[in-house]
């Protein structure tokens, strides 16, 4: 009498470790049954496709559960009628501009007929940009170890062309012509000269000096930096910070480089007129925007913006403004952005911009609170 009540025992706690499992898995899953009605959803499932806890979600036709992910329902739908079932494959979601890796798999009961569907999925978003960013990592080693050498073989006939004209400027004092021939060959030597150093910043490897970082202090020096690097006119420049911001591990000085390369964009976008706004927060949560770099845990993040009311950019233009010897000014090497990419890379950061044709630019700069990987970057 005893046995009937030992085997059930087993498979109650079966089935509650099973749900324990599946709901704390880190990679998603979603159950459907033969007649479409959903059967498990787990919390990675809801957090991806922002959906009300699993429990409520049980009987509902997955068709309505997912009805704000098409392109979901249509791996789903077509389940029951594949020959070969998806496996590994990826998925860009509309919705979301998510992009999974997933599994179909059907289930099938004790006699080998098919009584539903299961989907196992993972946020590749994380890695996606992991590998973006290796790709343009080794497109810029390529591209820099090419800059060295021609700015290295460029470098000593500028510095003979400035002799050359300081002495010629001297040899006729009183000809005017001559004086004013030379002051241009001067002027467009140490043009050049200017945009050979910033191929060189731009191809060594950024070595941060990590220390206790105010970014309220940062943000200061940057703007004095920008208004002594260009022109600023009558352009309002508003900082918003929180009062009780954490310091940074970071490198004050590269920060500032950063900050004063964004404003000096934005006052030349600007044309001496218009408003830059610098606000910043503190992010904790992958909704507040917080960096997971493990794809999964967030750390403590702060989230600069620097916007501005500008025309902001063309599409075609947009997709190109990190790309080093991209510029839309008559002069200028086009390795600002790259460079101010290089910086925050370095910093295990992120910067993203945001723009669009007569509505202003807002480049955001995600920095960890502290340094998660050490050494020099390249």
């Amino acid at each position: 009498m005893h046995m009937p009540k030992r085997a059930a025992k087993p498979s109650r706690l079966t089935d509650v470790f099973f749900r324990h499992m599946v709901g704390n898995m880190r990679n998603g899953v979603l159950a459907i049954a033969r007649d479409g009605g959903v059967v498990l959803v787990n919390d990675e499932a809801c957090r991806l496709f922002a959906l009300p806890p699993g429990q409520t979600l049980v009987g509902q036709p997955f068709g309505d559960v997912l009805r704000h992910h098409p392109d979901i329902v249509r791996v789903l739908g077509g389940a029951f009628e594949m020959a070969a079932l998806p496996n590994r494959a990826e998925l860009r979601l509309k919705s979301t501009d998510t992009v999974i890796g997933y599994t179909l798999s059907l289930v099938r009961d004790e006699a080998g007929a098919t009584v539903g569907a299961a989907l196992f999925f993972k946020d590749l978003t994380h890695v996606e940009q992991i590998e973006e960013r290796e790709r343009l990592r080794d497109r810029l080693a390529a591209v820099g170890a090419m800059a060295a050498v021609m700015a290295h073989e460029i470098k000593n006939p500028l510095a003979a062309i400035e002799v050359v004209a300081g002495l010629l400027r001297r040899k006729a004092p009183r000809n005017e012509e001559v004086q004013t021939l030379v002051k241009d060959i001067i002027s467009e030597a140490k043009m050049a000269n200017a945009i050979v150093q910033e191929v060189l910043a731009f191809v060594r490897p950024v070595r941060l000096q990590v220390d206790r970082t105010s970014l309220a202090e940062a943000l200061a020096s940057a703007v004095v930096l920008a208004d002594g690097e260009a022109k600023r006119g009558s352009i309002q420049v508003d900082t918003s910070l929180p009062a009780h911001l954490p310091l940074l591990g970071a490198d004050q000085y590269q920060l500032t480089q950063v900050f004063a390369n964004l404003l000096i964009n934005a006052y030349e976008a600007l044309e001496g007129r218009g408003r830059i706004a610098i606000s910043a927060v503190l992010a904790t949560t992958a909704a507040e925007g917080a960096l997971l770099p493990d794809g999964h845990q967030p750390v403590a993040t702060v989230v600069v913006d620097v916007a501005d009311d500008g025309p902001g950019m063309m599409p075609e233009v947009a997709e190109k403004i990190f790309n080093p010897f991209f510029t839309t000014k008559a002069q200028g090497s086009g390795l600002g952005l790259a460079i101010v990419r290089k910086i925050v890379d370095a910093h295990e950061g992120r910067i993203d911009m945001t723009t669009a044709d007569g509505r202003g630019t807002r480049f955001r700069v995600t920095l960890p609170v502290e340094p998660y990987k050490h050494g020099p970057h390249h």
